[in-house]
């Protein structure tokens, strides 16, 4: 056996580390994906505050990336709870939240996710932007195609499950995802779901 110095032994150990990472990511998108093709009467629904879910999903983010930002702004003063409460799972839109403020944040440069929280009729809607760098048209029709990673790959890590996941989620709560974006000038997210 060939003898390696300590500082190659840690070179190996973190590149292990890092796979072992990604295979766990990959395996939580997964199940995740699995759950979200569960029929709504087979999940646990009921009444949850979209802003608290938005504070967790925020948090959830910092956590592990504490070099992101994310800013949370109300369009309109809620006059009453229930323009802001939906009939879902928390951890199923906690994880569609997570997932589209992570995507802001890891293609800008400057790390963050602007969400305004605001309603309209039978609608709460959340839109989630940022300045980054954008989507191809083509990248924009593939977005939600299991496994897709566009042309954008390198500039961060991923598997193609995330936005996905997030659509499935979005649409098991009768709600509506889509995507407006350019080439170099950013993406924003609109997420719009029935409130009580």
């Amino acid at each position: 056996l060939k003898e390696r110095t300590s500082g190659q032994y840690q070179v190996a150990i973190s590149n292990a580390l890092q796979d072992s990472r990604r295979i766990i990511n990959l395996i939580d998108g997964l199940l995740n994906l699995a759950k979200a093709d569960y029929q709504s009467e087979q999940i646990t629904m009921e009444e949850v505050r979209l802003d608290e879910l938005l504070l967790d999903a925020r948090e959830l983010v910092l956590k592990a990336h504490p070099d992101y930002h994310i800013e949370l702004v109300f369009e309109q003063e809620a006059e009453e709870d229930n323009v802001l409460t939906v009939i879902g799972n928390s951890y199923l839109l906690t994880t569609a939240f997570v997932n589209l403020v992570e995507n802001n944040c890891k293609y800008s440069s400057n790390r963050t996710s602007s969400v305004l929280i605001a309603y309209w009729e039978q609608w709460a809607i959340i839109r989630l932007s940022d300045n980054g760098v954008g989507m191809s048209d083509a990248d924009k029709e593939n977005l939600f195609k299991l496994f897709y990673r566009g042309e954008n790959k390198n500039i961060a890590p991923g598997n193609g499950i995330g936005m996905v996941l997030t659509q499935k989620i979005i649409h098991l709560h009768k709600g509506e995802l889509t995507v407006a974006s350019h080439k170099d000038e950013g993406t924003t997210f609109v997420v719009k779901l029935p409130h009580i």
